[in-house]
């Protein structure tokens, strides 16, 4: 199941349980995750992309070794809310993720990629440790977003 509906991958996990975040991006995935009771969300590790097989397989373990129930994927809408080339790219991404059998939650990410790298510059964090950290911690940001949303109702 993948929806854009939170109501309805809340039913999907009547149980809770924890949640694996993903900010897709070209060339990394970076990735995050969340406790059983959807309290907190924390970075986790970062995915260099490769063949679509080798990427599945790695969040395949992940999500196997962390006991994830669901998957939380950041949707790139543009600023007026429309969809663009990027957004049905990752759509097709979650479609492809369905040999995980888990249900997925399209969460919106338009500010999660400058929010994140302003709180680290904000943290005086350098330009090249700044690469390294921005995709994990936007999944953290996305997940957190959506774990909040899911707790609300």
């Amino acid at each position: 199941m993948i929806t854009a509906d939170v109501a309805r991958f809340r039913e999907a996990l009547p149980l809770g349980g924890r949640l694996l975040g993903l900010d897709v991006g070209t060339r990394t995935i970076g990735t995050a995750l969340c406790d059983a009771q959807w309290t907190i969300a924390t970075a986790a590790t970062l995915v260099r992309r490769g063949k679509f097989m080798k990427d599945l397989e790695a969040l395949k373990t992940l999500a196997a070794a962390q006991q994830a129930r669901g998957i939380v994927i950041g949707l790139p809408l543009n600023l007026d809310g429309s969809e663009s080339p990027r957004t049905q790219s990752i759509r097709a991404f979650a479609r492809n993720l369905a040999p995980l059998d888990l249900p997925i939650l399209l969460w919106d990410e338009r500010w999660s990629t400058q929010a994140v790298t302003r709180t680290l510059i904000d943290a005086d964090t350098s330009r090249a440790r700044r690469a390294e950290l921005v995709d994990k911690m936007a999944a953290a940001y996305i997940l957190q977003g959506a774990i909040d949303a899911l707790a609300m109702g």
